[in-house]
């Protein structure tokens, strides 16, 4: 006898016929002791009705006199050796067993009893995965008496039902240059330890990829945040969220991936005047300089003082100091350029063009 386990061996020699008894107490994953008494004559086997107990230490390989033996690696082998499904798919895992000195083969799960078998594979297989907690074990038991096991590493995921992106408590446009903060909710993911959420402007990812430190198994909502400060080049883009579910090496080719519906973000801006101090055009050409602002800004013109118009057709005369006068929502800027006006290139290239569309015309008409 051995830390709570017996094991026995009687021989009965009966007209040329061994039978032996072989009665041992082990150990099952879900801590249940068991005793298992097998009948062997020439080899064949019969398995007697098991009876459960409290469960006291993990022993040891034992021998058939009662003595310890050195600890053995367990030979059992899963295939797969990890197993990732979804809420609700069948699964199918294989356990066999290398070693002849090895008997009794058997699953350790929740979905159904357990059951032992004398082949040297058994097979566990469930048309529906409906445990989020699911610990499923194979176990084999030793001619010495002991018994061993291995876990099979189970996820069972479900994706998310939605994911919605939305601004804590804000709506309506935004300012340039304050602080806001994005809210990416993801309904009823699993595991959610297990998700991956990153936030996207456009087609560029805001900040780096969030996860949770959630180690609930089953469905659960999470809410994932992110700060921005808002400037000119948010106005008018797309805000959106996505979460995917790593599932590992052993997971599916394409994890699952839930993305939100896109927020088009409205940013008040402005006024702001892009114009070098120093602006050359050429005869011909329009003056104007870029002026941006939400709304946008009422723009005026200045020269000696004087409201002008910008000359859509410069000319030698429109040369000289303007300044430029934006007015936003946000205020007043004002800018002064200098503009030069260069000869000739307008009215050169004018006349090029009606010289070439004169004698393109005299060659249609020599053909």
């Amino acid at each position: 006898e051995d830390a709570g386990r017996v094991t026995a061996s009687i021989a009965q020699p009966v007209t040329g016929v061994e039978r032996r008894l072989i009665s041992s107490q082990y150990f099952e994953p879900g801590n249940l002791m068991k005793d298992v008494c097998v009948w062997t004559a020439n080899h064949a086997s019969a398995i007697l009705p098991v009876r459960l107990s409290l469960p006291p230490p993990i022993p040891t390989l034992i021998s058939n006199s009662g003595e310890s033996t050195e600890k053995v690696r367990c030979p059992l082998t899963m295939s797969p050796s990890t197993l990732v499904v979804r809420f609700g798919d069948p699964v199918t895992a294989n356990c066999s067993v290398a070693r002849e000195d090895f008997f009794g083969l058997g699953w350790e799960v929740s979905l159904g009893p357990p059951e032992l078998s004398m082949n040297s594979f058994v097979v566990w297989s469930v048309d529906r995965m409906t445990e989020w907690n699911e610990k499923p074990a194979c176990y084999a038991l030793s001619e010495h008496g002991g018994q061993c096991h291995i876990n099979l590493p189970l996820t069972v995921y479900k994706p998310p039902d939605s994911v919605s992106l939305s601004f804590v408590n804000h709506t309506g446009p935004m300012f340039e240059g304050h602080q806001y903060t994005l809210q990416c909710t993801v309904q009823d993911v699993a595991p959610v330890k297990n998700l991956i959420v990153t936030f996207y402007r456009g087609q560029t990812a805001l900040g780096k990829p969030q996860s949770s430190n959630n180690t609930e198994k089953k469905p659960v909502t999470e809410i994932f945040s992110l700060n921005i400060t808002t400037s000119e080049e948010d106005d008018g883009g797309q805000f959106w969220c996505e979460a995917k579910l790593e599932l590992g090496p052993a997971g599916i080719k394409h994890p699952p991936v839930v993305r939100s519906e896109k927020l088009t973000a409205t940013v008040l801006f402005g006024p702001q005047v892009l114009c070098p101090t120093k602006l050359q055009v050429t005869e011909g050409e329009r003056l104007s300089c870029e002026v941006r602002g939400n709304p946008p800004p009422l723009v005026t013109w200045f020269r000696e003082g004087q409201v002008v118009a910008p000359p859509t057709n410069s000319a030698r005369k429109h040369a000289g100091k303007y300044t430029v006068s934006a007015k936003g929502q946000f205020g007043l800027k004002n800018f002064t350029v200098e503009v030069e006006v260069l000869a000739g290139s307008g009215t050169t290239n004018s006349f090029r063009h009606f010289m070439l569309a004169s004698l393109l015309i005299q060659m249609i008409n020599c053909l």
